[in-house]
């Protein structure tokens, strides 16, 4: 049966009524949510979970002699990761652990001989002034003719004689005391010298036993068994995932409303609009990605070509829902941001780094062990006599 054209038409007009009708309600709609939503945040999907990658290097040369961690693997701060073979840093250790206790020998010998110089000066010193009494009686003697003029003449050649001797043992015992000046039995710059070789063996020593710097999980290891490594020399990466924050890289015309402190959602691809994360804006990045690359645009030649350029903001993620819902860095995101507020000037920054990965006390003790390791073979090395300097000025008195 075929419908008549009255009908054709009074069906085409009542689709087109529909069709206009859910046109009208789909751009309502948008404007709704535009005007009650939209206006007031800022989305895109060029955000990524990012963080600190703690890079471990060598600080010390050596070949590895054990891999204590591996990929995925959650290590704690301090936790040895590589071992190095240490036999040539303990070879050198005992050299330097001999030089110091050479130097300390050395320091005891120079004031033992500086005591004996001492010594002797005393005793020139007596005899000199025992001459100088006899001369004195021999001179008050003479014109009565009770001491003889050749006697007086040979105890005045003799105390020129003890003169000149005297002289030069106080010349032997400047020079001992331009060495010692301000110097003990175990602070001289010989010795400091000695130590500070010492402390620097030492410390290459402990470094043979590369230590995680922070509490992560492993990645990337590049070392094998076998592999000589040498300072600077990357080890492996370690990644705390209970620190992570999101990059989100917006259009520069669209960051005018952007400021630290507004609040932030934000939608992972790896759990996808099941879950949400909520953030905090911390602080737009003082450029954009192109004036950090390592060809920065040269924006004054003639093939200029304007581009709309990006620039990252960070977004602090809550670490509750971290805790609960893992993240790695380098997953996509969609990243809204409410700029209904603007409680601070786009320069304001509220980072902050009081988390653990920002600083570490691994490498603290490793001096302090030294120098301790030191005082000890000084000790054992140290000669127990009294104080040359004291006996010295009581003997010239």
């Amino acid at each position: 049966m075929s419908l008549s054209r009255k009908s054709i038409r009074a069906r085409r007009s009542f689709l087109l009524k529909v069709v206009f009708l859910a046109i009208a309600v789909a751009a309502f709609l948008a404007l709704f949510k535009w005007l009650t939503y939209d206006r007031d945040r800022v989305t895109t999907d060029n955000a990524f979970v990012t963080g600190n990658i703690i890079p471990v290097m060598a600080d010390a040369t050596g070949v590895v002699a054990a891999v204590n961690a591996e990929e995925t693997q959650l290590v704690k701060k301090g936790d040895v990761l590589v071992r190095l073979d240490a036999q040539r840093a303990r070879a050198v250790l005992g050299q330097a652990e001999a030089e110091l206790g050479r130097a300390v020998r050395a320091l005891g010998a120079l004031f033992a001989s500086r005591q004996q110089v001492c010594q002797k000066l005393a005793s020139r010193t007596a005899t000199r002034e025992r001459t100088r009494h006899d001369l004195a009686r021999y001179r008050s003697a003479a014109p009565s003719g009770a001491a003889s003029r050749q006697i007086l003449q040979n105890t005045e050649d003799q105390l020129a004689a003890q003169e000149a001797d005297w002289r030069e043992t106080r010349a032997e015992l400047q020079a001992f005391d331009a060495r010692l000046v301000n110097a003990t039995r175990v602070s001289h710059p010989d010795i400091e010298a000695a130590r500070a070789r010492f402390n620097d063996a030492y410390v290459e020593t402990l470094r043979q036993s590369i230590r995680a710097p922070a509490t992560g999980y492993v990645a990337k290891r590049r070392v094998q068994v076998g592999f000589r490594v040498k300072p600077g020399d990357q080890i492996m990466n370690i990644v705390p995932l209970d620190h992570l924050w999101v990059e989100a890289n917006l259009w520069e015309n669209r960051l005018e409303s952007i400021r630290p402190g507004q609040k932030a959602e934000i939608i992972v691809d790896l759990y996808g609009s099941k879950r949400t994360y909520h953030g905090l804006v911390e602080g737009v990045v003082p450029g954009s990605g192109s004036v950090f690359a390592t060809l920065p645009p040269d924006n004054a030649t003639g093939n200029f070509i304007r581009i709309v350029q990006r620039i990252p903001v960070r977004i602090a993620i809550d670490p509750e829902e971290l805790k609960k819902q893992p993240l790695r860095p380098g997953l996509s995101t969609i990243t809204t941001i409410d700029v209904n507020s603007t409680p601070a000037s786009p320069n304001d920054s509220i980072v902050k780094t009081a988390t653990s990965e920002y600083t570490t006390e691994v490498f603290d003790k490793d001096l302090a062990e030294a120098r301790a390791r030191a005082e000890a073979v000084i000790k054992n090395n140290l000669l127990d006599a009294p104080d040359a300097a004291e006996a010295c000025a009581v003997a010239v008195k």
